[in-house]
């Protein structure tokens, strides 16, 4: 059992060994369960307050860090590190914070949710896709990079997707074709919403200035309300 400090950083274990993440809890010590997924800039003050923000709305979250500690400061060091990350092993750490947290005594339910930006949108579904029933909501924004899965086959969970009009790095054609593509393999409920944003667009810290207030502010009160309802 996780001690009772409501913010902590905490080690699990996954198959790549022991792991690293932030650890949010509900005040009241339980809830469901639910994944966040970082950036490319790593597990920065944002994530974080992001899973801070799923504790006050009565989650238990999880943020893993998957860059082993390093935080990138400009674009080009972020693609770097991402780079140097291969899917498998990301998604193998990924699966470790999921059994992590439904090994919890202060997580109900039977599955967890995962949320993620970005190149963590891109891992959400991947672990949907690969951890079938253990996932119960899965939440992307904006989800790029190598981990973007080739099939959805094995898809379970319930999927909400947050994606930009005005996204020059993911164009919004691309995010139709993904959208369709999950509904068609997966079978499961598929709901992307689209905004008139560019990429990134939820990350009030984000150094290229893509945050837009009214944009992000609607897209988390449906991925909260999304999440309570998957998470039950």
């Amino acid at each position: 059992m996780a001690d009772k400090t409501p913010h902590q950083n905490m080690a699990f274990e996954s198959v790549e060994g022991t792991a690293h993440g932030y650890l949010a809890l509900p005040a009241s010590g339980s809830g469901p369960g639910v994944i966040v997924i970082q950036e490319w800039w790593g597990l920065t003050d944002h994530i974080r307050d992001v899973a801070d923000r799923l504790a006050a709305e009565g989650f238990v979250a999880l943020a893993p860090d998957l860059f082993g500690g390093s935080i990138a400061h400009d674009g080009a060091e972020a693609a770097e590190m991402m780079s140097k990350l291969p899917a498998e092993e990301g998604a193998r750490l990924l699966a470790g914070a999921v059994d992590h947290l439904l090994g919890m005594d202060e997580v109900t339910g039977t599955g967890v949710g995962a949320i993620g930006f970005c190149m963590g949108g891109g891992f959400v579904l991947a672990l949907a896709a690969q951890q079938g029933s253990k996932i119960s909501a899965a939440v992307p924004f904006y989800g790029v990079g190598a981990a973007v899965p080739s099939n959805y086959a094995g898809v379970r969970a319930a999927v909400q997707g947050h994606y930009g009009n005005e996204d020059d790095f993911y164009p919004v054609a691309k995010a139709h074709e993904q959208e369709a593509q999950i509904r068609a393999e997966s079978g499961a409920e598929v709901t992307f919403y689209y905004y008139d944003a560019p990429h990134a667009f939820h990350n009030d810290e984000n150094p290229a200035g893509n945050y837009r207030e009214e944009c992000a502010r609607q897209a988390w009160a449906r991925s909260v309300a999304f999440l309570k309802e998957k998470t039950r």
